[in-house]
């Protein structure tokens, strides 16, 4: 069962400044951004398109780095790790639930759900056992050896979020995880969802555009209304020289 950590800091976001290059503009998507997530909670970002939310994810899961400031994960900082360490740590750490699924076609339900092992020590046969209560927890143990395209949506998406527990991560990062799902699949997803956060302690950030989603959420926080409130400045694009 889930344990009381709300006084653990899961997730620290340090005056975290993200900007690109495009064309000639400097494209600002965060600026001195700050943010606090607590072990065992389950977030849900909002807010109009442009704002950040997906970046946001792909920093706090490693997918990519700020220009400046800190990721803090538990007590590791992992804007400073080397790539290889990176994938690693990654790989221990975090699952991740996309709205596109994500499986390879031409593998089954059990072996996209193998997948994120290969990067673990584990032999084939414990793979197997990980990847089969995967499936269990997500209630696609009989659909184990059917092919993607011998799924439903939701059954698809219920093996991207086996297949995002499979290493038994402490924090799960959903990008509009029920995005192209029916409102009764979608509902069932996001019970699993909770689920995961509530009997297994998992913490959970979710993007979401959708307020029936946000309610299944512990917290939400609207980007839109965190600029506003000051605790970092508007989305810019700042005119360069070529």
């Amino acid at each position: 069962m889930k344990k009381n950590n709300q006084n653990k800091i899961a997730i620290q976001l340090k005056k975290i400044n993200k900007s690109y290059q495009k064309g000639s503009n400097n494209v600002v998507v965060h600026d001195n951004f700050n943010l606090s997530i607590a072990q065992g909670e389950f977030v849900a970002l909002m807010g109009p398109s442009g704002l950040g939310k997906s970046t946001l994810l792909h920093l706090i899961g490693g997918l990519d780095l700020p220009t400046s400031g800190s990721v803090i994960i538990g007590e590791q900082r992992i804007d400073t790790l080397s790539e290889g360490k990176l994938s690693t740590w990654r790989a221990e750490n975090i699952g991740f639930v996309f709205q596109s699924h994500h499986l390879l076609p031409v593998l089954t339900a059990q072996g996209n759900v193998e997948l994120p092992l290969l990067l673990t020590p584990l032999d084939n046969k414990q793979r197997k056992q990980h990847a089969s209560l995967a499936l269990r927890l997500v209630g696609m143990e009989e659909r184990a050896k059917h092919l993607p395209k011998e799924l439903s949506g939701g059954q698809e998406q219920r093996v991207a979020i086996a297949r995002a527990i499979v290493s038994d991560p402490k924090i799960i990062l959903c990008d509009e995880p029920t995005g192209n799902l029916d409102r009764k699949t979608a509902d069932e997803i996001l019970s699993l969802l909770t689920t995961l956060n509530e009997d297994y302690g998992k913490t959970i950030v979710m993007v979401t555009h959708d307020l029936r989603a946000s309610e299944y959420a512990s917290r939400v926080i609207n980007l839109e209304q965190y600029i506003v409130e000051g605790k970092q400045s508007q989305l810019s694009v700042v005119e360069g020289n070529s």
